[in-house]
């Protein structure tokens, strides 16, 4: 394994870090302050798409997609330095160069899945950044962690499928730019393989009997960034045959395939979350003065810097790992490390911003700082795309395996 940048790699990350330094981070306050004019929360600040325009003009665009056809061609060991470098500012960066979920998973799905018409439709506006996708997978009455119990109905009559069924959390939705969604549902519910009972449709946002009922916040948060997270209702919504992804009864096998790479992206990010929180800390450590000296020169606020810096060392190794194994032996093959990332990523930034809140004290939960929202997002990303104890009970099982 030999994880040195490439000429590529380098050339990419030197322009995203003065992207970041000349565009990104000055919006980040703007984008706040542009938002609280608008007609919707929902609707898209100004500057959001002047970063778009910018990113696409250098290049700096569907960085996340390894399909040269459709995207920057990158490989995931290419493509994780730079998710790093956005994770530092989560809610606007992966915006800005179109690589932000849920858009980046139904970008990859409609590539690797979708029909020429679907791709036609739907997959080129999406890398272009006209419009805004959902993935409808979760719902309130079930415990979607396991995805075998998804109620929601997706019912051939004649040459359409008639979707009926309640999601929520569902990512973007809120957003009027969202005008596609993959939803998944159950086309044959009494299949004795129950990995063969759901399929996906393509169910445009303005379908007749498709409800946005409400905004889901997220620890006080609306998630402007996203689109918000929203509960969809679908009243018997009829969508053309053709509007099926792939085949009958493959819905939970595109599933796993998209949520593959998205939970590696997430865990990219989540360093650079994690970083952007370490020199938020130790710029306050210095500056701040508690009995007669810079809290800097408080063990234990050296302690929390130090171990810090050795977990995301030890996280930033076994992420590069895995995206070395995703490109080299596939995502099956890395399956162990892609949940190993997926427990350990999450619940350890999230430690990192606590105690970046922590030296902040009052400022640390306060609008003034991004670590409130980013410690939302951490510890949002403990249940996304699978919660820690699915992720620990599988690997569990992988390694008893060996000995059974």
């Amino acid at each position: 394994m030999d994880f040195a940048f490439d000429a590529r790699t380098q050339e990419l990350r030197a322009k995203l870090l003065t992207f970041m330094e000349q565009y990104v981070y000055p919006a980040e306050t703007t984008a706040h302050e542009q938002r609280l004019l608008l007609k919707s929360p929902w609707d898209t600040p100004a500057v959001v798409e002047e970063l778009k325009a910018e990113a696409r003009s250098q290049g700096l665009w569907n960085l996340f997609l390894p399909d040269a056809e459709h995207g920057a061609g990158l490989t995931n060991l290419q493509y994780a330095p730079l998710a790093e470098i956005t994770g530092r500012s989560p809610h606007l960066a992966p915006t800005a160069l179109n690589c932000a979920a849920p858009d980046t998973g139904n970008m990859e799905v409609l590539a690797q899945f979708g029909s020429d018409e679907q791709k036609k439709r739907w997959l080129e506006p999406l890398l272009a950044g006209e419009i805004r996708s959902a993935f409808a997978m979760t719902e309130p009455e079930v415990a979607s962690s396991d995805a075998t119990n998804i109620e929601t109905r997706i019912a051939r009559e004649g040459d359409e499928y008639v979707v009926t069924g309640r999601k929520w959390y569902i990512s973007g939705a809120m957003n009027p730019d969202c005008r596609i969604f993959i939803v998944m549902g159950k086309t044959d519910p009494d299949n004795e393989d129950v990995r063969r009972q759901q399929s996906m449709v393509l169910v445009p946002r303005d379908t007749p009997g498709v409800e946005i009922r409400r905004a889901m916040q997220v620890y006080g948060y609306e998630d402007h960034s996203h689109g918000g997270h929203a509960e969809v209702v679908f009243h018997g919504a009829r969508v053309p045959a053709e509007n099926l992804v792939g085949e009958e009864g493959g819905g939970f096998a595109i599933a796993q395939a998209r949520l593959g790479p998205g939970r590696i992206h997430h865990c990219m990010r989540l360093i650079g979350m994690a970083e952007r929180a370490i020199e938020l800390m130790c710029r306050r450590a210095v500056a701040r003065t508690a009995f007669g000296r810079p809290i800097a020169q408080q063990g234990v606020v050296q302690e929390w810097i130090a171990d810090a810096r050795v977990a995301v060392e030890q996280l930033r190794l076994l992420v590069l790992k895995t995206a070395w194994l995703m490109d080299t032996v596939g995502n099956r093959g890395a399956h162990t490390e892609i949940q190993a990332i997926k427990i350990a990523t999450p619940r350890t930034v999230l430690d990192i911003i606590d105690r970046a809140v922590q030296t902040h004290g009052a400022g640390g939960v306060s609008q003034d700082f991004p670590l409130a929202e980013l410690w939302a997002a951490a510890r949002t990303l403990r249940i996304a795309d699978g919660p820690d104890e699915v992720h620990q009970r599988s690997l569990a099982r992988r390694e008893l395996k060996k000995y059974l």
